[in-house]
């Protein structure tokens, strides 16, 4: 299923942090190399005068790079400035689908999060917070750096890296799954996640022209080992439900789910009818971790009125999460009170204001 075309297209702006040393620019330029086709846009933050980082990934995004360099983002840069940034790569001449901001290993990621969700850009959407942990160095982490468990509870999705490098991987898996709030756990080696996490990757069919760093990358793996990449196995580390209803949907029953969605169920898109309760529109459903929005787009005349989702996460039981969707279809589809959408009205961006908050 593509994904929504609002008339306003909305480009999510993922937050990348994580603890000095714990895999975020290694994590970044494996998006970058296996991203199915997009266009990945980067602000690129780290803390001193050297712009190591930027270093790192400034020959595979040339003129979408942009880094601030020589202090923190959180601390250094106000909310008008950033969105100079994010204008700048959110405009559609630049052909960006994803914007990532790596944060600075000293960075606080609840004020980076603040900043996005209180942006006056109208082209980006908040994209959620992965927070990079080192498996091999988590234990020390936490005693040096306690806060983590803050940071962990704050999470969207948490990327366990260097799982490799430690014996007793299903213990950190465990104990960092204990400190999260309903937020994907994912393991990882080397950075390695699957990009479908964070975005949607664009048809391979669409890229013309010459090789992209996918094409490259695959051919280097083949190349050299003979044999298939890691690339491959990826898809082993997220479980997804596509959903599909000629029933309209209870709004008020929709509502109940979203409100108690499980742990590891990241990320959620697609479209919703809602029968009566708007004869009119269809809406666009994004939601990221906790946060939740909701787009209502006018019905084209030849449209089917359905409902069509896509549910993404680690670990979740697909088949008990589509009938829960199941049992939100409307049992009266054609009649509606006027409360019934309240709940999903406070989801849907005033035009009036910039900041909508993710759910408690």
């Amino acid at each position: 299923m593509s994904q929504p075309s609002h008339s306003l297209r909305q480009i999510p702006v993922v937050v990348l942090a994580g603890f000095l040393g714990s895999g975020k620019t290694t994590l970044l330029n494996h998006l970058l190399h296996r991203s199915g086709g997009s266009r990945i846009g980067a602000v690129v933050n780290d803390f001193g005068a050297i712009e190591i980082d930027a270093m790192a990934v400034a020959g595979a995004l040339g003129d979408s790079t942009v880094s601030l360099g020589n202090s923190c983002l959180c601390c250094a840069v106000d909310v008008s400035e950033l969105d100079l940034y994010l204008e700048r790569l959110a405009r559609p001449s630049a052909g960006i689908d994803v914007i990532v901001i790596e944060a600075s290993g000293l960075a606080e990621p609840q004020e980076l999060v603040r900043m996005v969700l209180a942006s006056e850009q109208p082209g980006i959407v908040y994209g959620g917070l992965v927070e990079v942990v080192d498996a091999a160095e988590f234990d020390d982490t936490r005693v040096k750096h306690p806060e983590v468990d803050r940071h962990l509870a704050l999470a969207d999705l948490v990327v366990v890296n260097k799982l490799d490098r430690v014996p007793d991987a299903e213990r950190v898996l465990g104990l960092v799954r204990s400190l999260v709030d309903r937020a994907a756990v994912v393991p990882a080696t080397y950075g390695r996640i699957d990009p479908e996490f964070l975005f949607d990757c664009r048809p391979s069919e669409e890229r013309i022209g010459q090789l992209s760093f996918d094409d490259l990358h695959e051919h280097g793996e083949h190349g050299e080992s003979g044999g298939h990449g890691h690339a491959d196995h990826l898809h082993a580390a997220y479980d997804s439900l596509s959903f599909s209803s000629e029933v309209p949907l209870d709004p008020r029953r929709l509502m109940e789910f979203l409100d108690s969605r499980p742990e590891g169920l990241y990320r959620i898109k697609g479209y919703v009818d809602f029968g009566a309760y708007d004869v009119h529109n269809r809406y666009a459903v994004h939601a990221v971790g906790r946060f939740l929005r909701f787009y209502p787009e006018p019905w084209g005349p030849g449209d089917a009125r359905l409902t069509q989702l896509v549910l993404i996460g680690s670990g979740i039981d697909a088949p008990a999460l589509g009938k829960q969707l199941e049992a939100c279809n409307s049992d009266a589809p054609h009649t509606a009170d006027e409360h019934g959408m309240w709940g999903v009205l406070r989801y849907v961006q005033d035009p009036e204001e910039d900041l909508v908050e993710p759910p408690a």
